[in-house]
């Protein structure tokens, strides 16, 4: 019902996925002898039915520019939009299968519990991507939620609407203003502005839903894994691909990286591997050039951090910690660049003009978007620093601290909020 609320066409869709792998399951495990030709089928029809939908346009424009054919505006007049969460769902359903196919579990008889697992609607349209062995064994039996699990729950969900109403979207105008402006600005200060606003505005946006579908799954009684760790206090890409969106960075190192051959073989092999779920990784955001390279930037980077074997992790020197973490702050912020601009040449205009370093000291970010960027600045100094494990409220005094503090968010979330605007993971 909540994804057929949406579009009730696409209820179709998720239920053909989700019957091909709830079927392929158990065949896989009634019938030993052809589960590999069953995985074969579930992975052929979820990759077939993500590529229609999601690359099929893509396909064929890059076929119309080296043919010279109008193959991509028949595909369009077929295909008007693409299903809103298919990825997610998608990988979902995947990993379901593909555990049940190693014998990691026996999978569910009862179909409403699949189901249930498949379209729990938190985290249905964005994540996180929930693996079958975590969520499965919490649909058995009716679940109560103790009054922990609910305020947990209230914990997450203000602070998620707190980074994604208050931080992000007054974010986003800024974000937008620069990249869909008709005329570039030649200002190098102005565009580092603008993609550290897009920085924090996308992680805001993104860990913010993640905190309020973890916040709902608390309040009806179940837990999803943790989805974001501070990725931006990371000191090598290696630490940053460990905590931003973890759920869809372990789906792509268990299920792509490792069956390739992970590290195990040759350092060459361990790099192309690495290469491969990278650029995956990239195309699975979204297809379009733009994001193939952004898979490829940030494959480029770990493969440099391999060569030199970047020692910012274990190293103690405070020092050289902190200029791995400025080198880190770059890299993923080029990377950004590519993820955001609209078109590959945009992408490279904005890089020459960042590191071309000229014009005045112009960020471009105004009062508000200036405060709002120190707001989560702060709060992630704060975590960097440990001052968040140090601080914990208790007894009375600590209980009504920490309802003040939650008190205030709710404030600021009522009055300073920006221009509503849909979560950026949707279109993925």
């Amino acid at each position: 019902m909540f994804y057929g609320w949406w579009d009730w066409r696409f209820i179709f869709l998720i239920l053909f996925s989700g019957f091909i792998d709830y079927f392929a399951a158990i065949g896989i495990v009634s019938y030993p002898k052809s589960k590999k030709f069953l995985l074969i089928f579930s992975l052929l029809a979820n990759i077939g039915t993500l590529s229609i939908f999601k690359y099929s346009g893509f396909i064929s424009e890059n076929i119309d520019l080296l043919l010279g054919t109008s193959l991509n505006s028949q595909i369009n007049n077929f295909l008007l939009i693409t299903p809103i969460g298919i990825s997610f769902y998608t990988f979902q359903s995947m990993s379901y299968t593909i555990d049940v196919y190693k014998g990691k579990f026996k999978p569910t008889k009862n179909v409403f519990q699949f189901f249930a697992y498949l379209s729990m609607f938190p985290q249905l349209v964005a994540g996180p991507i929930v693996r079958a062995k975590d969520m499965l064994p919490q649909l058995i039996g009716q679940r109560q939620p103790l009054k922990e699990d609910r305020w947990e729950g209230f914990r997450l969900i203000v602070k998620g609407c707190f980074k994604k109403m208050v931080i992000a979207d007054n974010l986003a105008p800024i974000v937008a203003t620069a990249f869909n402006s008709s005329i570039a600005s030649e200002n190098s200060f102005f565009w580092w502005g603008a993609v550290i606003a897009f920085a924090f505005q996308i992680y805001c946006d993104f860990s913010g839903y993640s905190d309020i579908a973890c916040g709902l799954a608390r309040w009806m009684g179940y837990s999803f894994p943790d989805n974001f760790n501070h990725p931006y206090t990371s000191t090598s890409l290696k630490d940053f691909w460990g905590r931003w969106h973890i759920s869809l960075s372990t789906w792509f190192r268990d299920y792509v990286y490792i069956p390739l051959g992970g590290n195990k073989k040759s350092n060459y092999q361990s790099h192309i591997n690495m290469w491969i779920t990278m650029l995956i990784s990239g195309l699975w955001h979204g297809a379009a050039w733009t994001y193939i390279i952004w898979g490829g930037v940030h494959a480029l980077f770990l493969s440099i951090e391999r060569i030199i074997g970047w020692p910012a992790q274990k190293q103690t020197n405070q020092f050289i910690r902190f200029t791995a973490w400025v080198f880190v702050i770059l890299e993923i912020l080029v990377a950004w660049v590519f993820f955001r601009a609209s078109s590959v040449h945009q992408a490279f205009d904005i890089l020459r003009t960042m590191f071309s370093f000229k014009g005045n000291l112009t960020l471009g970010w105004g009062l508000n978007g200036s405060v709002f960027l120190l707001i989560i600045i702060i709060r992630e100094i704060m975590v960097y620093i440990g001052i968040d494990k140090k601080f914990k409220f208790r007894h009375s005094i600590g209980f009504f601290a920490e309802m003040l503090f939650y008190a205030v968010l709710i404030t600021l979330i009522i009055f300073f909020r920006g221009n509503g605007s849909e979560f950026i993971y949707f279109q993925f």
